[in-house]
Parts: structure tokens; sequence; C-alpha cells
């Protein structure tokens, strides 16, 4: 590495596609894209998977697989990167990516599918932290927000078509077919990206600091113990008998053991500051997800809606979040944070009431469906004003670790809003209730959480 790389400095003409870092540029973005397109055009593919394996009563885990194991992988990236580059773990990440495309697509019950998932969840999990660090690994200081800008970049294509076209796919041939052909498409690309990183010069990693002045990470035995507590939860809360409550204890209790490890003290109960923005990126996107994960299946088992349908939500929503966070950092800059909070809270809530009214027998099916795009607008606004508010309150030595709380209390929050609404659901259906009535308890219970960020957004305020 050359004294002016170290230093953090570079040429003027030094640009992301400059010989220097062009081919690290291209590996990123070509990463970026092709996980942005795997998970736009899988997830609106799931519910008619459950139900052609006759498993829509364990969607909630095929769902929550992904974001149990988002957790592990994102710790396992972490540590793999600290210790021997960030270009190991991203590779290793895009390999498992493509084999976890088979495995789903040849599934034959909804434990293989949900098997599929959970390994899709480490290799996006390990991808996602990966890219992160070796954004900071590969590029001097100047560069590295040009960088973050073009991976958020890549996701525009993807989120415009991925969704729609898999819709078309699905209702034309078949789910299996999304999930074979996303793997032929990212084959090659995956194979040309390995040999970029493998190729590449790469800085080393960072040494790692003394023990005094290191700062605490959560141990990888922690991070297992809450995604196997969070998977448990979700296959416990799929039926009501002895057995299934059994799971439902273990993954509780793994839970309320190690979860506290993973966030700042304080977050329980909602304290001043960083541990009230935490649990607050925690119930937003619980809501957020359990809508996503429920409408889809709302619409395929209970109104025959065409995956085309659902695939055009999807787009919606990623559209509307971009929408919605360009203009809260442009047009609303200058409203206090916390009231950005609230605002967000709110369309949440309108979302979860359109949800309710599109489970009605007389409403068309387009009316459950735009739920998933108001919710995307209120968390546009409701997720990054969370983020400035977290960095705020965190000194610049702690960033790092304020961050890790958030992506980890985002993950806790979606499989335990998930598992509550999933446990209500299933008990309308166990006890004869409609699907209707069933899906509309559900996401009423959504507005809890709802009404609750409401009331504690104060305490994020910055004082």
């Amino acid at each position: 590495m050359t004294a002016e790389r170290a230093s953090g400095s570079s040429g003027p003409a030094e640009t992301l596609f400059s010989g220097t870092y062009a081919a690290a540029s291209s590996s990123f973005a070509a990463v970026m894209f092709l996980t942005g397109l795997a998970a736009l055009a899988v997830v609106p593919t799931l519910p008619t998977a459950a139900r052609d394996l006759d498993g829509v009563a364990l969607f909630p885990l095929v769902a929550g697989c992904f974001v149990a194991a988002s957790l592990l992988g994102g710790v396992l990236g972490g540590h793999w990167a600290d210790r021997s580059g960030a270009h190991r773990p991203l590779a290793a990440g895009m390999a498992l990516a493509v084999a976890t495309l088979l495995v789903s697509a040849a599934s034959t019950s909804i434990w293989q599918l949900a098997a599929g998932r959970f390994l899709d969840g480490l290799a996006g999990g390990m991808g996602a932290v990966s890219i992160n660090a070796a954004i900071g690994q590969a590029y001097p200081d100047r560069l590295r927000a040009r960088a973050l800008a073009l991976m958020s970049a890549c996701w525009i294509v993807p989120s415009l078509v991925g969704p729609p076209l898999a819709g078309l796919v699905a209702g034309w041939w078949s789910w299996r077919a999304v999930f074979f052909g996303l793997a032929v498409l990212t084959l090659v690309p995956a194979l040309v990206v390995v040999a970029l990183l493998r190729g590449r010069s790469w800085p080393p990693a960072p040494a790692p600091a003394p023990s005094a002045d290191r700062p605490r990470s959560p141990a990888l035995m922690v991070a297992t113990a809450v995604s196997a507590g969070a998977a448990l939860g979700q296959y416990g809360v799929s039926g009501w008998d002895t057995h299934h409550l059994l799971f439902v204890a273990g993954g509780l209790a793994l839970l309320v053991v190690f979860a506290p490890r993973l966030l700042p003290p304080g977050t329980w109960c909602a304290g001043r500051g960083l541990p009230a923005t935490v649990l607050l990126r925690g119930l937003g996107s619980g809501v957020f997800f359990t809508l996503e994960a429920f409408v889809p299946l709302l619409l395929v088992t209970d109104r025959g809606a065409p995956p085309v349908l659902i695939g055009l939500a999807f787009t919606g929503a990623a559209v509307a979040w971009a929408a919605a966070s360009w203009a809260q950092s442009r047009l609303l800059e200058s409203r206090p944070r916390h009231h950005l909070v609230v605002a967000g809270a709110l369309v949440l809530a309108t979302a979860v009431a359109l949800a309710v009214a599109g489970t009605l027998p007389a409403m068309p099916a387009f009316v459950a469906a735009s739920a998933l795009v108001v919710a995307a607008v209120g968390m546009g606004m409701f997720a990054p004003s969370l983020t400035v508010l977290s960095l705020s309150h965190s000194p610049a030595d702690r960033q790092g670790y304020a961050s890790g709380a958030m992506q980890t209390a985002q993950n806790l929050g979606q499989t335990t809003v998930l598992g509550l609404s999933s446990a209500l659901l299933n008990a309308c259906l166990g006890a004869g209730s409609a699907d209707s009535a069933g899906y509309a308890a559900a996401f009423g219970l959504l507005l809890a959480p709802c009404l609750l960020a409401t009331l504690l957004a104060a305490r994020t305020r910055i004082t």
C-alpha cells in the first residue's frame, strides 16, 4: 500500500472507476445489483411457493428464517472481515447466494424452502457487512461517501424491474422458474466478482486493538443463540399444541437471555437517547416487515390476486420509500428529527388501517396491495430519521456500535412482531374464523407498535 493510499489522500483525477479503484467499484456494484435483484424478485413469490408446498401455516417461518440468519451472517462476516479482510467473506457470501437459490428452487417441502431462506439470510448478512467493511478498506476517505451512494443507486433498477418481472414469470410459468432463473443470472457474474476480488491487491485487515481499548462486540455464540431463538419462535407460533408451545418457550428463553447483550442498556425500557432510538427502529421495522410478509400471503391465499399485482406492489413500495427518504433529507431537513419519526409512525398506522380494510370481501385487492406502498412512505421518513438520531446520540468512536445495535434491533423487531401477528392469525384460524378475519386481527395488532412508537418518539430527541 502506497504512502498516498495509507494517508487517505488521492490525486485529483482519481474517481471510483479510475485505474486504481475500477476493479473494486465494479465488483461492489455487481454484488449490490445482484443482491437487490434476488432479494426484490424472490420475496413476492414466497406466498405462492408456500401455498403450492402446502405450507401456508409455516409461512412465518419461511419469512422469519431469512431475518434470523442475516443477524448471524452479519456477525460472522464482521468477524471474518476483521481477521482476514473483507474480500473473503464477500466472495463466500456470493457463492452461498447462488447455492441457496438452487436449494429453494428445488424445494419439495416447506422445510426445504425454509432452509434455503435461512442460507440466503446467512449470505445476505455476510454480504451487507462485508460491503461496508470492504469500502472502508479499499477507498480513501474522500471516495467512501461516493462509494456508499453508488451502492444505494445499484438497487434502483432491481426495485423497478425485479418484482413485476418475477410476478410475470411466476404467473405464466412457475415460482421455481424465478429461483432457477436468478441462479443462472447470478452464477456467471458471481464467478467474475469472486475472481476480481481474489486477483485484487487488498490492504491487510487492521490489527486488533489492545484488549483494553477494543470496543465490545457481540460474540458469535450470542448471535447464534439469538438467531436460533428467533427461528424456534417462528416455528412455534405455527401451532397451539404442546409440541409447538415448547418451541415457543425455548425460543423465548434464548431471546430473553441473549438478546439484551446485543443492545444498549435501557433499550427495553426506552431510555432517553440511543436506547429509545434503537427500540423504535425495532418497532417500525417489525410493522413494515409483517405487512410485507402477510399482505402478499393474503392476496395469494384469500383474494386470488395474480402474482404480477404483488410484484407491482413491491415495486411501488421501493419507489415510495426512495421518494420519502429523499423528501425527508431535502424538503423536511429543517424539521426536528423526532417529529419526522412521529410522522412516519402515523403513516405506518395508516398503512395498517388500509391492510385491515383490504381484508373485507367487498374491497378490491389493490386496497390491500396499496398498504405496502403507504407503509414504505412511512418507513422512508421513519428509518433514516432514526439512523441520524442514533449517530447524533453516539460519540465518534461508538458510532459503529450504534449502527450494529440498530441493525440488531431491526432484525429482532421483525421476528418478534411477525411472530406475535402469526400467533394471532393461527389462533383465529384454529378457532374456526374465516381467513379474512384472521388476517384482519393480525394486521390490527400492528397498530400497537405504531402507537407505541408515536408516544416514545420524544425520547429520541436531541437535547
